[in-house]
């Protein structure tokens, strides 16, 4: 547990949880976070490492339903009950009303619109996935966030990437994309991860397990 409220203690009590904080800002006037919050911290996987951590939790070897989303909440819940009634933790799962994750991730300034329409991130890239946000009573100083990846981008592989073009700047063809993972050629996708996600430089350098790209690529095929 951090013995301060401060960003490099968060950040290092993240990381022994094999978390990263992968965005922070400070609300004015948002009706989504809770009254009272002057801080907000996004959690996501921290890579490498964040797969084979998860294998050994009770989680992932009871054999019950979402593993991920119960370990997300055991863990990251007790992280924030830990910190007394100065913190709070939120989950993208679990609704409806579901949190607005989306517009959190760009308020942050770390989470930005590629050229595909999906959210990239400084250092996740197009496989950025958020895991929790923590709502701090305290106002904590932030470190200034880093340029927008895109930006500096020169071939941006991304646009090219996926073999049905299911994906374009203002609209992404759900259906088109399920439907290619039902063929033979949509087995690359299907077991190593989305292959738009896969072609972002900033991707390549994460870290990300294919097993895991594989668990959300299923999870999101069989979803209605």
């Amino acid at each position: 547990m951090a013995d301060t409220l401060s960003y490099a203690a968060l950040e290092a009590d993240a990381a022994a949880r094999q978390l990263a904080i992968f965005g922070a800002w400070h609300p004015e006037g948002d009706a989504d976070v809770p009254d009272g919050t002057r801080t907000m911290l996004l959690l996501g996987p921290r890579e490498p490492g964040f797969w084979v951590h998860l294998q050994t939790t009770p989680e992932f070897t009871d054999g019950a339903p979402d593993p991920l989303d119960r370990w997300s909440r055991r863990v990251i819940g007790q992280w924030a009950c830990g910190l007394g009634n100065r913190t709070k933790a939120l989950f993208p799962f679990g609704g409806p009303p579901w949190r607005p994750f989306i517009r959190w991730a760009q308020e942050s300034a770390r989470a930005h619109v590629s050229p595909v329409g999906l959210l990239v991130h400084d250092a996740a890239g197009l496989m950025i996935s958020y895991r929790a946000a923590l709502a701090l009573r305290a106002r904590i100083e932030l470190p200034p966030p880093p340029p927008n990846p895109c930006e500096s981008c020169t071939h941006q592989p991304c646009r090219l990437a996926c073999p049905v073009s299911a994906l374009a700047p203002t609209a992404y063809d759900v259906p088109l994309c399920k439907s290619f993972l039902d063929t033979p050629a949509g087995l690359d996708c299907h077991g190593r991860g989305c292959a738009v996600r896969r072609a972002c430089p900033i991707s390549k350098t994460y870290g990300r397990a294919e097993a895991q790209s594989a668990f959300h690529m299923n999870s999101f095929h069989r979803r209605p």
